[in-house]
């Protein structure tokens, strides 16, 4: 369901992207080519970023990404994801949602994790309701996207 992204998936992923323009545009901005997708799995250290492949029947069905972990008295990582087109309100991204927050919480030690998503995605809030997140606020101008500052709710889901 749920595995990391690695080099190899460079070709699916970058095919996938550009095939889910439409559905990702305004929201995300996925790597559209092999130097998009160098920098975007450099990213990924496996300490403080994760970055993960959703599955379904052998393609690629979304990403999701785990990243900006602070441990200590933190033990906290905000949220990133996208289902690529064709993949979109199928479960699939909700299934491994739910596996990425399982995974923070048992292996990785978090206590909590956080998606900041933009207030007109309807998809992806509903996507974090499903999955059991909570509304916590409203933060205005708090992510740059697409050379615009876009306004955010923040929704978490802590560890039971």
């Amino acid at each position: 369901m749920i595995r990391p992204v690695t080099a190899a998936d460079e070709a699916a992923f970058v095919r996938a992207a550009k095939g889910s323009r439409k559905l990702h545009r305004p929201w995300v901005q996925p790597p559209c080519d092999a130097d998009a997708f160098a920098r975007y799995l450099a990213r990924f250290d496996a300490s403080a970023h994760h970055g993960f492949i959703v599955e379904a029947d052998g393609e690629l069905a979304g990403a999701i990404h785990l990243t900006n972990i602070i441990m200590g008295a933190f033990r906290s990582g905000y949220l990133g994801y996208y289902a690529f087109a064709g993949f979109e309100g199928r479960g699939w991204m909700a299934k491994g949602l739910d596996a990425v927050v399982k995974h923070a919480f048992r292996n990785l030690g978090l206590h909590r994790v956080e998606a900041n998503i933009q207030p007109g995605n309807a998809a992806s809030i509903a996507l974090v309701k499903r999955c059991g997140f909570q509304l916590e606020g409203y933060s205005p101008k708090y992510l740059k996207i697409g050379g615009r500052w876009c306004d955010h709710e923040r929704w978490a889901r802590i560890k039971s």
